[in-house]
């Protein structure tokens, strides 16, 4: 009996300790200066800036990030494409790998976020591409500045590096913004609005491609859950020239209008 008081006693000491323990890990993280979030989704397309990046094929996405209190921040995001190789400026390529950082604070009621951005796209560049045609590797580094005022939010993303997508000369090149996710109450619907301009400025083969300037639109729905999913589809469109957009991409006009549906996890 004293054998057995005395193994209660001690199981009762090692889960007292163990809900101790616990209790402490949550305040902790709680208590944490920082936060790391995790997103992994699948999307019937990936579409950028209204351009489908994958000819209308299936896009698996995820990346991390993580947010100090402070009010810096770091990411990584990933996709697979398709679009460089559609557009023979790479023998193969499959993957845009984006690293981002930056700084985002609160005045009032106004959020202000200023960051870099750099796009990754592993891969072998065709070489007739880049004798015949003069395109670069297609890494590109934009800075942003972008402010946020309840369901409305205006951004401005301008290319710091030299090359854009492969372009010479392409610095300069903007890309203006304005966007909306208007909640429906309590529901977790959300709708998504998005109109988009974008300015070019670079050069292929000393020519300016002032054609590759375009304005894009979306407009979409979204539900959310408290458990982190969440699923949606958005229509897209753009006024691209669809002439120019179809000779460098086999036939298919990527700027053309587009239905997108997916499913996606945060935690």
């Amino acid at each position: 009996m004293r054998k057995s008081l005395l193994l209660v006693a001690v199981l009762g000491t090692l889960a007292t300790s163990q809900v101790v323990m616990a209790e402490e890990a949550a305040k902790a993280a709680e208590t944490a200066p920082y936060t790391v979030a995790y997103n992994v989704g699948l999307f019937s397309q990936y579409i950028f800036r209204g351009l489908t990046q994958t000819r209308e094929d299936p896009a698996l996405q995820g990346g991390v990030d993580f947010t100090h209190s402070s009010g810096f921040y770091a990411g990584a995001w990933g996709s697979n494409i398709s679009w460089l190789e559609d557009a023979s400026s790479y023998d193969r390529s499959s993957l845009e790998l984006d690293l981002y950082g930056g700084y985002s604070n609160t005045i009032g009621d106004i959020t202000y976020n200023v960051g870099a951005l750099q796009y990754y796209y592993p891969g072998k560049q065709s070489k007739a591409a880049r004798d015949a045609y003069g395109y670069k590797r297609a890494e590109t580094t934009e800075v942003y500045g972008s402010l946020a005022y309840k369901w409305l939010s205006a951004k401005v993303s301008v290319v710091a590096s030299n090359g854009a997508w492969g372009y010479d000369n392409a610095d300069g090149t903007y890309y203006a913004e304005l966007n909306a996710n208007y909640p429906i109450g309590e529901t977790g619907l959300t709708v998504v609005g998005h109109v988009g301009r974008q300015e070019f400025s670079g050069k292929t083969m000393g020519v300016k491609n002032d054609d590759y300037s375009y304005t894009d639109y979306k407009l979409g729905l979204t539900k959310a859950w408290s458990n982190g999913v969440s699923v949606g589809g958005y229509y897209t469109g753009t006024n691209t020239d669809s002439a120019l957009y179809k000779a460098g991409n086999d036939g298919l006009n990527i700027g053309k209008d587009y239905l997108t549906a997916f499913v996606q996890k945060t935690f």
